[in-house]
């Protein structure tokens, strides 16, 4: 049993984790760098997983049971310290703008929400802005002070005999034969038997794990002393805003989200779009006094999922990277770490996120994900002397791919081709069109047992629909065949609004309808589009998860005729770009990948081919070069020739 424990963190995670092990017979030690400027600090403490409509099931898992642990753990806390934690049953209630067109529940039985119309949802919470049209409760969903759930978690570290140090610089961990020997520090070097990485959004200062920091930007306005009781009484939960009532009086506005590193501060224009986002959403905010302004970073990995549990060190334990759900997990996350160190107990869902999923080979073999870069020492490298990939995996909805070549399964001779050619391209999204299975039309029957969907990401697609109405009926449709094969968190769709028989050009106008309608049923939309700068940004300001502009129209094999329009997409947008339809040959996906496409969809250029499977396996060649050469960086075009082998400096 190990009795002696570092813990190098010292926000409510690093905090907890020590309470949990000392009242289990540990000696504890928590070293921290600055206690004010902890993510913790800086957060809104909504107990929201069923406001975020999370919709990884082993995160879901863990959010419901540690929602269900805060009553009873904010007590236990409150009596050991006399402190009040702020924890508040008070509810969520999702304000929309556009309500959907036939309200279903968008949690699981396991969490009840219930839909609100318009009167009921001015009712239950008066003074909501004249826009809002009806909303989702959720009633199971809380909130809880953040910034006193932290004092209190000191004082109870405190209070047991945790040794707490405060203003502590971890500069590195000292490791030899696969155990952390020591934490070097700016007072010397401390010594444990186990260590906890607990530091958020600094782990990867430490150890090279999947962990950055995500700036947010809140600020704090009062209900003035003239408004007789508390107006709101309940957390609102908006589209790209949140706002919490505290009990004193305070409400809590937030957050952006700014993928900045560590540059600090606040700025006029966050400030100003969580004013005009929170306004509108309750209007009298406008007229109450500002409190304060701050700023936090939210330790993000690129799946929006923490990282917890054993390390490449039997005595390091990681319990990071928790993003938007820090306050949310900290008393399972606190259960789940102390079971593990001092019981050697693992429970089940940590093996969902282990820190090893960011560092998984691909599953489908002919994939090319590791560019081989040769070193002096390694003239012809091989997979085991390659250097590490230049390269990082495609983001699309949160979800992590490390294939940037997407395929379909139309247009095949036959099921065979088709299956030899998904293997061959190394492809981990498939396009489905939803119609076309349904009806079982020639080349789809059979298709739900024809590939392994454990090992592919199935992407429906509504081909054949000719309005925005058709298309966002057949992506329902889509969704709930997804849950048949397995794939229950799939929310993925392609939107595909096509009333143009002849040239198969997409809808603008229907597109962006039924985008911004799927967006808030919470699909991950990614939209085929004509190459049109302004609409590729529309969509992205909806909430699209991706654009796909046409290089050509569908199936012609006309190449890239849509080239300075791709480079305008690619430059202004901030969500992935797939270039979609028209590519004919490699030569074409290479090209496409040099302008810094983050992806291509392909499907007819390899179902029309001679070999199909051949084909397939050269289109993921080229996407890898491509993809390559865009990192890498050409070499200037120049007007006149440069020799290789310049004069000067040679001996004559």
């Amino acid at each position: 049993m190990t009795r002696d424990i570092v813990i190098i963190g010292g926000g409510a995670i690093g905090l907890a984790i020590a309470v949990e092990l000392k009242l289990r017979g540990a000696k504890v030690t928590v070293l921290c760098r600055d206690f004010q400027a902890a993510a913790s600090s800086a957060a809104a403490g909504m107990l929201a997983p069923d406001a975020e409509q999370i919709t990884d099931t082993a995160m879901k898992s863990l959010c419901w049971r540690s929602r269900s642990l805060y009553p009873e753990w904010t007590r236990k806390l409150e009596d050991l310290t006399g402190l009040n934690t702020g924890y508040w049953a008070c509810s969520i209630l999702a304000p929309v703008y556009q309500a959907p067109s036939s309200p279903s529940s968008p949690s699981s039985s396991s969490s009840p929400s219930y839909w609100l119309d318009k009167t009921a949802i001015h009712q239950y919470q008066p003074g909501l802005g004249t826009e809002v049209v009806g909303g989702w409760w959720y009633p199971e969903d809380a909130q809880v002070n953040n910034q006193a759930l932290v004092r209190v978690l000191w004082a109870a570290a405190e209070t047991l005999g945790v040794e707490l140090k405060d203003g502590i610089t971890v500069e590195g961990l000292l490791q030899q034969q696969g155990q952390v020997l020591g934490v070097q520090t700016n007072i010397g070097i401390i010594h444990a038997e186990h260590y906890v990485l607990a530091t958020g959004a600094w782990a990867n200062e430490l150890l090279p794990i999947a962990v950055s920091p995500r700036k947010g930007q809140m600020l704090r306005v009062r209900v003035p002393d003239y408004v007789p009781e508390l107006p709101l009484k309940r957390v609102l939960f908006g589209e790209n805003i949140y706002i919490v009532p505290r009990k004193d009086r305070s409400i809590i506005i937030g957050a952006t989200s700014e993928d900045v590193g560590f540059t600090p501060h606040n700025t006029p224009a966050g400030i100003q779009s969580l004013l005009q986002g929170a306004i509108r959403l309750y209007p009298q905010l406008q007229d109450y006094p500002i409190q304060e302004f701050w700023w936090g970073f939210r330790p993000a990995t690129p799946d929006e999922l923490p990282i917890l549990g054993t390390s490449h060190c039997p005595n390091l334990t990681l319990a990071t990277g928790h993003y938007r759900n820090g306050i949310l997990l900290t008393p399972v996350t606190a259960t789940l770490i102390a079971d593990l160190i001092w019981e050697e107990k693992s429970d089940p869902l940590l093996s969902h996120f282990h820190y090893s999923r960011f560092q998984k080979p691909p599953s489908t073999p002919p994939m090319l994900t590791q560019y081989l870069v040769p070193t002096p020492h390694t003239p012809h490298p091989t997979p085991h002397s390659a250097l590490p990939t230049l390269d990082s995996p495609l983001i699309i909805a949160g979800k992590s791919f490390q294939s940037r070549l997407m395929t379909g399964t139309g247009k095949y001779r036959s099921i065979e081709e088709m299956q030899q050619s998904v293997v061959a391209s190394g492809c981990q999204i498939v396009t489905v069109a939803v119609r076309r299975v349904q009806t079982k039309a020639p080349g789809h029957e059979g298709l739900a047992e024809a590939l392994d969907w454990s090992k592919i990401w199935m992407l429906p697609n509504t081909a054949g629909c000719q309005t925005a109405e058709e298309a966002i009926r057949v992506a329902r449709l889509g969704r709930e065949m997804a849950k048949l094969l397995g794939q229950e968190d799939n929310n993925f769709v392609k939107l595909e609004v096509i009333p143009d028989a002849k040239y198969l050009l997409p809808d603008p106008i229907g597109t962006l309808q039924a985008a911004e309608q799927l967006v808030k049923e919470g699909f991950a939309v990614l939209p085929y589009i004509n190459a049109d700068p302004m609409l590729a940004k529309r969509l992205e300001d909806v909430g699209c998860a991706t654009v796909m502009p046409l290089a050509s129209p569908i199936g012609s094999g006309q190449g890239l005729k849509t080239t300075a329009n791709i480079q305008i997409i690619i430059e202004n947008a901030n969500i992935p770009v797939v270039v979609d339809a028209g590519i004919g040959a490699p030569s074409e996906a290479s090209q496409a990948m040099e302008l810094g496409a983050d992806a291509l969809l392909i499907n007819s250029a390899i179902a029309l081919a001679q070999n199909p499977a051949a084909m397939a396996q050269a289109m993921n060649l080229a996407t890898v070069a491509g993809r390559l050469a865009y990192l890498a960086g050409r070499m200037p075009i120049r007007s006149h020739a440069s020799a290789s082998s310049p004069l000067t400096g040679t001996i004559s």
